[in-house]
């Protein structure tokens, strides 16, 4: 049957919100950033505004952490050259190669696993040994708190961690919080593997998915003076009614109030410390921009729902395109950040997908496409980095006897774009820049 103008106009829309997205996955890449703001020449490393004459330290240790480890030492280990690198590289997926002189380990995520203790072990240890002429430069990005993580307290065991995870992760609470109590609650975080390279110099290159100006957050702040307190934390449990959700463990030290607190801005560990933000969820944004203009559309950046609940956020976006789609023929509106969704049933999806599916009920009949995905590739429990939704796909999918609302309410939202084939498919990406949401009006 021969596709109609309408089906051929979303057809086309849906392919142009694949190509934004797509061309800012390219542009807002770790070599990129690398290539602009890391060089050796000489034997003196520059980051950004500082350097460091490599040969002027009695040992060089390098740890990167997070879903973009590898990515971040295959991007310095380019920019250093013949120099040689070693330590410690903690990442979720095995890559194709490993870069030579690293030990690598496959920590877990969205919970830690095995390796996720032996990483921090390791890195703890490897740590141990610096001394005032050392020089440990940390890599740092998103997905690290899971990846890497040891528990503070021996009495919570791997199992324990993981369920003490998965009551966080499914709370809907924003990372923010998330990552308060997690840093509380480790060995690893809350700038306490700064405390642990302590007196070496430290300098962080930091792959941020976490919301503009709270730097700590980013893998729990591994290196970084932490602004949250425990104080924070008996809060945020409250608030979420975590208590009835951690295991005895993780329980008990609550009900104690018996967490230690994390090292402040005052703590000597941080003397010798500097840290930068080499790439974030603001270029990701700025590339899709600039890819939507090209495309001939008026764009529009809105952040403001960043960590809204996805029901608001859909409503919020919407109503902002359509506004604009008043003042132009061919309207984008682009949106960085997390959504929150709370989980009370197991379907398979993510956060993207359930967003994308909730504005496609939002949307039937109109010509808007809302694309949403995440930068590291992966969304939720499902393997796709997210999805994109138009005025056909709720009819298109009760024509395939899908339920729409069946499937919002599960959880469930990934057998549905699998099925009409609207999936968006990049695998692991080796970054972690948080979520984009393109939104098209014509």
């Amino acid at each position: 049957m021969a596709e109609t103008a309408r089906e051929s106009l979303f057809r086309r829309m849906r392919d142009s919100a694949r190509e934004i997205f797509r061309f800012a996955l390219a542009e807002a890449s770790i070599s990129r950033a690398f290539a602009q703001q890391v060089q050796c020449e000489r034997g003196v490393l520059r980051i950004s505004e500082d350097l460091y004459e490599l040969q002027a330290y009695s040992r060089v240790l390098v740890v990167s952490l997070g879903k973009a480890g590898h990515t971040m030492v295959e991007a310095l280990a380019q920019q250093v050259g013949d120099a040689t690198l070693e330590g410690i590289v903690a990442t979720s997926v095995a890559p194709r190669t490993q870069v030579r002189g690293f030990r690598y380990f496959f920590g877990g995520h969205p919970t830690p696993n095995d390796e996720s203790i032996h990483a921090a072990k390791a890195i703890l240890k490897a740590l141990d040994s610096q001394t005032a002429s050392s020089l440990v430069i940390f890599l740092i990005s998103g997905g690290g708190s899971s990846i890497v993580e040891k528990p503070i307290d021996d009495e919570i065991s791997l199992d324990d961690l993981i369920a003490t995870y998965s009551a966080l992760v499914l709370s809907g609470a924003p990372i923010a919080e998330i990552n308060a109590i997690r840093k509380h609650l480790s060995a690893v975080k809350g700038g306490r593997l700064a405390r642990a390279a302590f007196p070496a110099h430290q300098v962080s290159l930091l792959v941020s998915d976490v919301p503009c100006g709270t730097p700590d957050a980013l893998a729990s702040g591994p290196t970084m003076p932490d602004s949250t307190s425990v104080e924070d934390c008996y809060r945020i449990a409250q608030k979420h009614s975590l208590l009835a959700q951690f295991p005895h463990s993780t329980c008990e030290l609550f009900e104690r109030q018996a967490l230690d607190e994390t090292p402040k801005w005052d703590d000597q560990s941080f003397y010798r410390s500097r840290w930068w933000t080499i790439l974030s969820n603001q270029t990701a944004v700025e590339q899709a921009s600039a890819a939507a203009e090209r495309a001939g559309c008026t764009v529009h950046v809105d952040n403001s729902c960043d960590d809204w609940d996805y029901e608001r956020a859909a409503e919020h976006l919407l109503k902002r395109l359509r506004e604009l789609r008043k003042e132009s023929s061919r309207a984008c509106l682009i949106s960085g950040g997390e959504v929150t969704v709370k989980v009370t049933n197991g379907g398979v999806g993510g956060r993207n997908q359930q967003f994308a599916l909730a504005c496609a009920t939002k949307i039937a009949g109109e010509n808007i496409t809302v694309l949403s995905a995440g930068t590291d590739g992966l969304d939720g429990n499902s393997p796709a980095a997210g999805a994109v939704a138009d005025g056909t796909t709720v009819t298109r999918a009760q024509a395939l006897r899908l339920d729409v609302g069946a499937a919002l309410d599960k959880f469930d939202s990934y057998p549905i774009f699998k099925a009409l084939g609207d999936t968006i498919d990049t695998g692991p990406t080796g970054n972690n820049l948080r979520d984009l949401r393109i939104l098209l009006a014509y």
